[in-house]
């Protein structure tokens, strides 16, 4: 069979279908359907064949996030629905009720397609803009959930308005008379989107921060703030995730600052034994100006006691009216000038040795300064380092740290007390 009796016998099947117009109706409208959806896998293609080319440019690199978004993706989803909406006055016998139904039909479908097209554009723009400097001291994650929301709830009203051929604003007027249940049933959305705008116009939470909040188990690195939650990465590897209205209700601890400034406090007791506090002797003060951290704090203090004792005359001759040195309070010196000969304690801060309050412990000797380091493990480190050099050296000015007793210690008491039953037995023999 040639082409010429091929097309003879379509036009004659054509022409037999002009007494059957429901049937050439149909035809016709699945005819304009396939070619849609032929047309549509070309546009695909070609769309996103053409992007890949353009995001090979290093001035372009952004088209790959807008193409790994699938913005171009949603785009050429729109051809087979515009194709149908303008081709179906071409398709014969059809009523106007039928082109009307199906004319909206196809523009919900574009109206969805854009919908999510959009969507993908501002997910797109997030990984742009997670890129630049300032994503790491201000998140938009919130803001853009916010605005897809919007976008969802007015693309809905929008589709469902043209499914049944009325006006979105007669829907959006039906809004207002439902405002109150909008408020309850969004009510953790708003809350959300306040203390979300309050956290970071006023610099409260950054991604990166350390932050600890006890009450909800929180302590650890901000990984990800989003509209309605604050992933908290806490040290053990667990996630925490707080609602973000909590952060400006309740009140949590952010230690950038302490990052910021480039040192970390130490703060930590020693408890000495108070009954090891004394005077110290002659030849103690003569040994303990030999060590180099005390020298001029040994001369500087015995010129200062004595000429505070000749001042006072005959009755300094009496031990309990002349001033003397402690060997705690020289501990302490010897303390504070170790401190600010260390290579790793920050000079520019604070940093003491302070006795505190005398308690059933013993007699609280807080070291108070700050390392040079942020880094937890350095930290550490120089803050062992410092405590075990100064347990190991407090014997040398007559002193003990106060430790409880042990179940051990009881039992060596004991036993030293205990007659040697086996020896009063040989004598009784």
């Amino acid at each position: 069979m040639d082409i010429k009796q091929l097309w003879l016998n379509l036009q004659d099947f054509w022409g037999a279908l002009d007494k059957h117009p429901l049937l050439h109706s149909g035809l016709a409208l699945v005819l304009l359907v396939a070619i849609a959806l032929v047309l549509g896998r070309v546009a695909r293609y070609l769309i996103l064949h053409g992007a890949k080319l353009i995001g090979r440019q290093p001035a372009l690199h952004w088209v790959n996030d807008l193409r790994q978004n699938k913005v171009f993706h949603r785009l050429a989803q729109t051809t087979p629905s515009l194709i149908i909406q303008f081709g179906l006055h071409l398709v014969p016998g059809l009523s106007k009720t039928s082109m009307i139904f199906l004319g909206n039909v196809a523009l919900s479908f574009t109206i969805l397609f854009m919908l999510l097209a959009i969507s993908a554009l501002l997910s797109a723009l997030l990984d742009v803009y997670a890129r630049t400097e300032h994503a790491r001291t201000r998140s938009i994650k919130g803001y853009v959930q916010l605005t897809k929301m919007v976008l969802y709830v007015f693309g809905a009203i929008i589709i469902v308005a043209t499914l049944i051929d009325r006006s979105p604003l007669l829907l959006l007027s039906g809004l207002g008379a439902m405002s109150a249940v909008i408020l309850l049933v969004y009510k953790d959305t708003l809350l959300s989107f306040v203390a979300s705008v309050q956290l970071t116009s006023n610099d409260m939470l950054r991604v990166g921060d350390w932050i600890e909040m006890p009450q909800v188990g929180a302590d650890g690195d901000v990984v990800d703030i989003t509209l309605h939650t604050v992933k908290v990465q806490n040290f053990d590897k667990t996630i925490v995730s707080i609602p973000t209205w909590r952060l400006m209700s309740e009140s949590f601890k952010n230690w950038r600052g302490m990052q910021q400034s480039g040192g970390r406090r130490i703060k930590r007791s020693l408890f000495i034994d108070a009954s090891g506090v004394r005077f110290l002797h002659d030849d103690e003060e003569q040994r303990l100006s030999q060590v180099r951290l005390l020298t001029d704090y040994i001369g500087r203090k015995q010129a200062e006691l004595k000429a505070w004792n000749e001042a006072q005359g005959n009755v300094a001759a009496m031990s309990a009216n002349r001033r003397r040195m402690t060997n705690l309070g020289t501990f302490r010196a010897y303390a504070l000038a170790y401190l600010k000969s260390h290579p790793e304690i920050q000079p520019n801060m604070t940093c003491m040795v302070r006795q505190l309050q005398t308690t059933a412990q013993g007699i609280p000797l807080e070291i108070y300064c700050f390392t040079g380091t942020t880094v937890w493990a350095d930290y550490e480190r120089i803050q062992g380092d410092i405590f075990d050099y100064l347990l190991a050296v407090m014997p040398e000015f007559g002193l003990g740290l106060y430790q409880q007793p042990s179940g051990t210690d009881l039992r060596a008491g004991l036993l030293a007390i205990k007659p040697d039953v086996k020896a009063v037995e040989r004598l009784e023999s």
